[in-house]
């Protein structure tokens, strides 16, 4: 019984810090949203997104939290819904799909070139 309980809490505690650790990542990245919203409109144009994107200490941060910006306006016309800008609801979203490696730009444009056929 002992041990079922201590895994029991051991299993807990992983999921509430994975639950904290995300919290946090879209936390910086709302941050990020913001630092790049240069006109302060609540929305990333294509100019400001290539724009701080083209800092190499955004781009340094940006891969340690393991997000390609190779690609920076493929990126910004995948998140894009058609609009022209990208708000900050599409920023956390289609950055927060570009976390990882095999999930990266491919996978992300594939998804969202099916979701704007």
């Amino acid at each position: 019984r002992d041990t079922m309980a201590l895994a029991a809490a051991d299993a807990e505690l992983a999921v509430h810090m994975k639950m904290k650790q995300k919290q946090d990542y879209i936390k910086a990245l709302e941050q990020f949203f913001e630092a790049a919203d240069a006109s302060g409109d609540g929305v990333l144009t294509m100019e400001e997104f290539t724009s701080i994107t083209s800092d190499p200490h955004v781009v340094t941060w940006l891969s340690l939290m393991e997000i390609d910006i190779s690609e920076a306006s493929e990126l910004f016309l995948n998140m894009d819904s058609g609009d022209g800008v990208v708000s900050r609801d599409e920023f956390v979203r289609g950055i927060s799909h570009m976390k990882g490696q095999a999930r990266s730009a491919d996978l992300f444009t594939l998804q969202l070139g099916q979701h704007k056929l």
